[in-house]
């Protein structure tokens, strides 16, 4: 069984634009982690009568994984080192699987391990 995770990035001040730059950023450092299956985070059901595209949801990433913890870690440590890269702008990431969310952007460092340890285990296969 597959499991997806969804992961929103955010940044103080960000428009649209930049949310996808760094979207695009995180996609390329999933990937070279061998995560093959990174998308662009759907925005949903277009709404009647709209052209055929498909909309995406500004810096959001649909990443599709096995349920072994070794590929949600792998998310969650490249989700982990782009929120501290922000410098000392704010920035939140947010994962979401099954309805399940993780939530990171202030914590610290240990508290941010207790919640990764906690949702990992939630999500990986015994």
């Amino acid at each position: 069984m597959t499991s997806a995770v969804r992961v929103q990035l955010g940044e103080d001040g960000a428009d649209a634009e930049r949310a996808d730059q760094l979207a695009g950023y995180l996609r390329r450092e999933l990937i070279e982690r061998g995560l093959s299956d990174v998308k662009a985070l759907p925005a949903g059901e277009a709404p009647p009568g709209s052209r055929g595209f498909d909309a995406v949801t500004a810096g959001g990433l649909l990443v599709t994984l096995g349920k072994s913890a070794d590929g949600l870690r792998s998310v969650v440590a490249a989700a982990r080192e782009w929120l501290s890269r922000g410098g000392r702008v704010k920035r939140t990431v947010r994962l979401e699987i099954d309805g399940d969310v993780l939530e990171l952007s202030e914590a610290s460092l240990s508290d941010q391990d207790k919640l990764v340890d906690l949702f990992v285990s939630r999500h990986s296969a015994p």
